[in-house]
């Protein structure tokens, strides 16, 4: 399967200039896990994390205060729409991230994360049930 067929679509892009709290704010609405930070004078696409939020905000830093760029990872490393699920997974565990921006033609078209290769490896869900012990 390809990775196409398994990201999501769905590419928040923020600018450098948003704060932690807005970037926060924005995924949560979205409900992903990061976003995409446009920055052409510091050398074009980056990402921000969830990570990378709670790291600046569980280290006491104000995320009123804090903006995008100074926690943005710039050495990103890009998925092609075209990458085997397998090949993807393989970049993220060597690299030790679970987002890839997917670009195709330069352009981002997509995130693929550690949760859309779950699911797609992992069985369908099929409800748990907890065994009820009887004296």
């Amino acid at each position: 399967m390809l990775v196409r067929e398994v990201m999501s679509k769905v590419v928040l892009t923020i600018g450098p200039a948003h704060t932690l709290r807005q970037a926060a704010a924005l995924m949560s609405a979205r409900h992903v896990g990061a976003a995409v930070v446009h920055d052409p004078d510091a050398g074009g696409i980056g990402i921000l994390t969830e990570r990378d939020v709670l790291v600046s905000v569980g280290g006491g830093q104000d995320p009123d205060a804090e903006h995008a760029h100074s926690h943005t990872t710039t050495d990103v490393v890009f998925a092609a729409p075209t990458w085997s699920v397998e090949e993807a997974a393989t970049a993220m565990a060597h690299g030790g991230f679970r987002h890839l921006i997917v670009l195709d033609g330069g352009e981002p078209v997509g995130i693929v994360s550690v949760r859309d290769i779950i699911r797609h490896w992992a069985p369908a869900r099929t409800p748990h049930r907890t065994p009820v012990a009887t004296a």
